[in-house]
């Protein structure tokens, strides 16, 4: 891995063979742009549709990822966060952010692309460049679906939560991890 004005090349990914022998592919991290609202909001949409479909009722993922949506109001919400940005050959595959407090607001890898190392190439960028920033303590929202994979990278469960989006209630995890 190289790390080129704090951002992380993945480069190391490249021609690593998985636990069934295929070779993951190459995995670069970069910096959102405001160009990547689109993307962005497509990646969140889809992967709720399909993914998180698994832990949550057609009306749940419905009202949390909606089929009419004010893009403007996405475009603020992205360039307020500011993600980090997974991309395989230029196409967008991830996007997660790291807020000064620890916050990790947005964590989605595309549905197209579960188990080809984005989550893990996202997650190691956000320790590493809380390490950086002196961020001891690292917290986010997390859905049933992703409770095992933050688990995995050492969060604990601090609550169990029961938030409403559009009407529906879902449940969620406030995880944490401290370094």
């Amino acid at each position: 891995m190289t790390v080129k004005d704090g951002i992380k090349d993945c480069k190391s990914e490249q021609g690593m063979r998985g636990a069934h022998g295929v070779t993951k592919p190459t995995i670069t991290i970069r910096q959102y742009c405001t160009a990547d609202a689109i993307s962005t909001w497509e990646l969140f949409f889809h992967t709720i549709r399909h993914v998180n479909i698994q832990d949550y009722s057609l009306k749940q993922v419905t009202a949390w990822a909606p089929d009419e949506f004010d893009l403007n109001i996405w475009q603020e919400k992205m360039d307020r966060i500011a993600p980090f940005i997974a991309e395989i050959q230029g196409v967008i595959v991830g996007y997660a952010d790291l807020q000064a407090d620890g916050y990790i607001d947005h964590f989605f890898c595309h549905h197209e692309y579960q188990g080809m190392g984005v989550g893990k190439a996202l997650m190691q960028h956000i320790f590493m460049q809380g390490q950086l920033a002196g961020i001891m303590r690292f917290y986010s929202d997390v859905s049933l679906t992703a409770k095992m994979f933050y688990h995995h990278f050492g969060f604990q469960v601090d609550e169990q939560q029961e938030v409403r989006i559009r009407g529906e209630a879902l449940t969620n995890f406030k995880m944490v991890k401290v370094v």
